[in-house]
């Protein structure tokens, strides 16, 4: 069968996201593209009180720090070292907690959301429930089934659904690493948020050139960039905030200064440099956590200073008295 238009544009809305016209108090351009990588923890970083909050949102990630905060002591600390010896079977092994460890556990307690939403959309597209989603799932459970040579054939605007079709098998080819058009989970979480995965970035640079190119001269030209944010209604004047834009444009976003943003200039643009945060954190933990100073953990020491790592029902009570000291 195939998706009515109107059900169909919503599970493609629904499972992109929608990128509607900022207001003039939206702030800076393109919000919705521009890709920034979110903070471990919006708690302020602040362990010289003794609020470990951030930490513990940072290792553990925001809703499972708050099942710990519910825990006793004894329960928490057990749960922390049951952790420990993952962060190690994870790594190398050795019995010890290596920097490139304890970042690539905090990295994957980040990324929980990622995982959830491929598992909520698992069952729709692996409809064969082998366990792997091939494109041809993927875009039957998208588009609908057709025979070859047939796609769209009941469809107003067919030429665009054909467009969109052939953009999303290319996001699935270059999210199926192996090339065996068939995609295990982290592979369709690529395909789902191509902007959290490296390997994913020339295909998101396309994605937004072909979004913004209205000539198809393969740059963004200053009108198409503005165009992209704001619609000018007959006879109104540009608003001060869009001329704030074309300066970001020319200042910021136009690199070698020609007037335009070719594709490594949109890369820059929609994909920064970013910190990496989940080794800043792992850093600080380690330094906060090595007693001996060896650059590396021993469970000993990670449970020394398990209050700093996780939270239980007596350091959230700590922490809210010294909130409270703090207010008064």
């Amino acid at each position: 069968m195939m998706w009515p238009p109107s059900l169909l544009l919503l599970l493609l809305l629904l499972r992109r996201g929608t990128q509607a016209k900022p207001s003039p108090d939206a702030g800076p351009h393109g919000q919705g593209r521009v890709h920034h990588a979110a903070p471990l923890s919006e708690a302020p970083h602040d362990d010289t009180h003794g609020n470990f909050q951030y930490d513990h949102e940072a290792f553990l990630g925001r809703e499972v720090a708050k099942e710990f905060d519910q825990l006793t002591p004894e329960e928490s600390q057990a749960r922390l070292g049951r952790i420990v010896d993952r962060m190690d079977r994870a790594g190398d092994g050795d019995g010890w907690v290596s920097l490139a460890e304890l970042r690539s556990w905090i990295a994957h307690t980040q990324q929980r959301h990622i995982r959830d939403s491929v598992s909520a959309a698992w069952n729709t597209y692996d409809t064969d429930r082998d366990g792997r989603v091939g494109w041809e799932e993927l875009r039957n459970a998208t588009y609908g089934h057709y025979e070859p040579g047939e796609e769209f054939h009941d469809v107003e605007d067919a030429e665009t659904y054909r467009k969109m079709l052939a953009r999303d098998e290319r996001r699935f080819r270059a999210a199926d690493e192996d090339g065996d058009s068939v995609a295990t989970r982290e592979e369709l979480a690529a395909f789902l948020h191509p902007e959290e995965f490296p390997r994913m970035r020339d295909v998101v640079i396309a994605e937004t050139l072909e979004d913004l190119d209205r000539n198809k001269d393969g740059y963004v030209q200053v009108e198409e960039y503005i165009a992209d944010l704001y619609t000018a209604e007959p006879g109104e004047e540009e608003p001060a905030w869009v001329q704030t834009e074309r300066e970001q444009f020319r200042d910021f976003r136009d690199l070698n200064k020609d007037g335009k943003l070719d594709g490594s200039e949109v890369g820059h643009w929609v994909l920064p440099p970013a910190q990496d945060q989940p080794l800043v954190e792992a850093n600080h933990l380690l330094h906060e956590s090595d007693t001996d100073k060896d650059g590396r953990l021993s469970k000993a020491e990670i449970l020394g200073n398990w209050n700093m790592f996780v939270g239980s029902q007596a350091t959230n009570y700590g922490e809210d008295l010294t909130r409270h000291h703090d207010e008064l």
